[in-house]
């Protein structure tokens, strides 16, 4: 249950269902490397070589659109070098933001991966035919996705594992799940 990259949820309605986001959040500026106005980006997505095949790039709240001179991938970083930034004082103006893809450049997921906004607002049933609830939101851990669903009886976690997620029906809307011992 992998995900590419997160959703933009400043350009997201209300209803996950009824608009799905036109931009991913891929990374976010943390700084300039060198004199030249390279912006050092922290990679949010789970597929870091996506930076080298970037053309165009979306900037801040305002989605400022700027052209891909150059990206490479360094430290666990990313580097991007903006067509027009030539200088460290340019680069500097583009700190804290958040660097977008449009959601029709991102290639197609493999079968059985999701991105999060797919995957967020889903009712979860389990296998028995029990509601319990929606999922609110997804927690990365180092061992697996980890799914907040929030229902009637509270909050509960549940493990993004084969044993635990059985089917993701996303034209119902519906995330089947069996309730492995010691999961409520």
């Amino acid at each position: 249950m992998k995900r590419p990259s997160r959703p933009d949820r400043s350009k997201e309605q209300n209803s996950r269902r009824e608009t799905e986001p036109s931009y991913l959040v891929i990374g976010q500026v943390v700084g300039v490397r060198g004199l030249g106005g390279e912006l050092k980006v922290r990679i949010e997505t789970d597929d870091p070589e996506r930076f080298l095949d970037l053309e165009w790039v979306y900037l801040g709240e305002e989605l400022e659109r700027r052209r891909v001179k150059s990206a490479r991938l360094f430290k666990g970083s990313a580097l991007v070098q903006l067509a027009g930034v030539t200088d460290r004082d340019a680069a500097e103006a583009y700190r804290g933001q958040y660097v977008r893809m449009a959601i029709e450049d991102v290639p197609p997921l493999a079968e059985g991966e999701y991105f999060f906004h797919q995957i967020e607002g889903l009712r979860v049933r389990t296998d028995t035919g029990e509601e319990l609830g929606r999922v609110r939101e997804i927690l990365q851990t180092g061992a697996n996705d980890v799914y907040v669903v929030m229902g009637p009886e509270g909050e509960l976690l549940l493990p993004a594992i084969q044993e635990v997620i059985l089917k993701v029906d996303l034209e119902n809307g519906i995330l089947t799940v069996h309730l492995l011992e010691g999961l409520r």
